[in-house]
């Protein structure tokens, strides 16, 4: 006759952070690096923040498309999310999510570099489909191009219309206001993913928001 032997005691993991350490450990690749896992869940965190979330769960209830992992069936999620705190504390890379995701909760050390966005494989496998390279990347250091694709560049030019007075006559002049031909820039790469924030001229010129 068998009998159910209860788990160990540990101390239970907040609810904020297992929800965050789940999300990285779903968006990390198979390499189970930690770098990556500790800078997903950076990344994360500051988008939340960014977008004025108080909580993990808010931002996932209103931003449910950032973070695909949390919707799309991804197994490491759900793995994550169906273990219990004993499970998810015996495992090596389940408890470095749990320790990445205290780190950005506690704005930590940030191992992704200030970066807002990421990309695994796909951005190999879906080159020139890919959003950000039909927008324009630049590796910040080499050692960031992990899947060795190519730089990118899809020049846009802003231009102005002045009318100026010469010799008595209105003419109509067109005056370049602005140009950029990339937006994305690298700013680290562990494991499998790529992390990204976007080009400082372009923010610049064009206002848009780091976040988005």
């Amino acid at each position: 006759m068998t009998r159910n032997i209860p788990e160990p005691a540990v101390k239970p993991i907040a609810p904020e952070v297992r929800l965050l350490a789940a999300m990285a450990y779903g968006e990390a690749s198979t390499q189970n690096n930690a770098d990556e896992i500790y800078a997903l869940a950076s990344v994360l965190k500051r988008q939340r923040d960014a977008r004025g979330y108080s909580s993990m769960e808010a931002f996932v209830r209103g931003e449910s498309s950032f973070s695909f992992v949390v919707s799309d069936g991804n197994k490491r999620y759900q793995l994550f999310r169906l273990s219990t705190d004993t499970q998810i504390l015996s495992d090596p890379v389940m408890k470095t999510a749990v320790e990445a995701a205290e780190n950005a909760l506690a704005d930590g050390p940030d191992r992704s570099n200030g970066a807002w966005f990421w990309d695994g494989a796909d951005i190999s496998s879906n080159y020139l489909k890919h959003f950000k390279v039909k927008n324009g990347i630049r590796f910040g250091h080499p050692s960031h191009n992990i899947y060795s694709i190519k730089e990118s560049s899809k020049l846009v030019i802003k231009h102005k219309t002045v009318k100026k007075k010469i010799n008595g006559e209105i003419k109509i002049e067109k005056q370049e206001v602005y140009r950029y031909d990339h937006i994305y820039v690298s700013t680290a790469a562990h494991g499998g993913t790529i992390f990204w924030k976007q080009d400082a001229a372009y923010l610049r010129h064009t206002k848009a928001k780091e976040y988005k």
